[in-house]
């Protein structure tokens, strides 16, 4: 199944070409792409001269679908066609929902013969259509249906690279770490983000070193989650310590959850690595879902200063101080030294 930041690019794709469907709804969690979509339509669809009569914006609590459907079907001014973008479209869904003459018995029948000029755009943010629902089988039919759901933290990555790919930019797995722990899984500021860096770049630099993020973003490239897990999987006492002071003195900032969420995913994935039935890179990837080989290094590195009891160890014991940290079996001190205390039963 396509992830949304993929069947998002394919949507743009078929934008760019000029390859305009009749009906959109945009509905979902992840309101970026939601936004992405429906503001390359507004940008696009219509040359300028012609959106200040043939480009609609309505709000889901100040119309009906009633209203929404007769401007659908009404005929552009001077123009091929005419957009209609339906903003907070989960209000007009609401809308009578239990009555004959509902919001999406009104839709229904547009969907049998939407009009071919009017580019109509719904964007329901903060929820989804029930996919049981007949409505959902029509809007598939007739035109198109976006289901735009949250990333993972760790679909992070990804998303920094294709925007990097479209802007014909590079960043190292370290800047690229750098950006998702300091920004997290806002994809509308981690786009904002990125974007700022691009705009600050000299003209003819093709890579955004880590040093320019810390520079523009404010993320230490010295004291951040890529560092500290290099530190760990390299066994290197003095410097993983050294993070682990600074992150105790910016609680705020650098919480413990904050740490045991970024490393327990690298040692549960060790510990898939030692039962690979292949351990040459490709087979270890292929065991952990790697999309290349790139990765491997840290897999293999781990392998050689961890055992697989010491893993199964470690992961335990970060699960122990995570639940520590959230008041379980809590004592006076609990909060204070708890990431020297794991960082030591990690290392030695």
């Amino acid at each position: 199944m396509a992830t949304s930041g993929t069947a998002h690019r394919q949507v743009l794709k078929e934008l760019e070409k000029g390859n305009y469907k009749p009906v959109y709804y945009l509905m979902g969690d992840e309101p970026f792409f939601i936004d992405s979509i429906s503001d390359y339509i507004r940008d696009h669809a219509l040359p300028e001269e012609a959106r200040d009569f043939n480009q609609i914006v309505l709000y889901g609590n100040e119309t009906t679908m009633n209203e929404v459907i007769q401007r659908a079907r009404a005929y552009p001014m001077g123009a091929d066609r005419q957009v209609i973008i339906v903003k907070e479209a989960q209000n007009l869904m609401k809308k009578d929902s239990e009555s004959v003459g509902s919001a999406s018995d009104i839709l229904a029948a547009y969907l049998q013969k939407p009009q071919p000029s009017t580019i109509l755009v719904f964007c329901h943010k903060n929820g989804s259509l029930d996919r049981r629902k007949k409505i959902v089988a029509m809007i598939e039919k007739a035109g198109l249906l976006f289901e735009s759901k949250k990333v993972k933290d760790d679909a992070l990555p990804e998303f920094i690279e294709e925007f990097l790919k479209e802007h014909g930019l590079k960043m190292s797995p370290k800047g690229i770490s750098m950006m998702s722990e300091f920004v997290g899984a806002d994809l509308s500021r981690m786009n904002g983000e990125l974007e700022k860096l691009v705009t600050a770049l000299p003209e003819g630099t093709a890579e955004i070193t880590p040093e320019f993020i810390e520079e523009h973003v404010g993320v230490s490239k010295d004291y951040n989650i890529f560092e500290f897990r290099d530190a760990i999987i390299n066994k290197n006492i003095m410097k993983a310590n050294k993070i682990a002071a600074y992150y105790e003195s910016n609680p705020k900032t650098y919480p413990i959850q904050l740490v045991t969420a970024a490393i327990f995913p690298y040692f549960s994935n060790l510990m898939l690595a030692f039962y690979a039935p292949d351990k040459t890179d490709r087979g270890i990837a292929d065991q952990l879902d790697l999309k290349s080989t790139w990765g491997v290094r840290d897999y293999t590195t781990g392998m050689r200063n961890y055992t697989a009891t010491q893993t199964m160890q470690i992961i335990n014991a970060i699960r122990r101080y995570d639940a520590k940290s959230k008041g379980v079996d809590a004592t006076a001190n609990t909060g204070e030294g708890l990431l020297k205390e794991l960082l030591y039963l990690i290392l030695h």
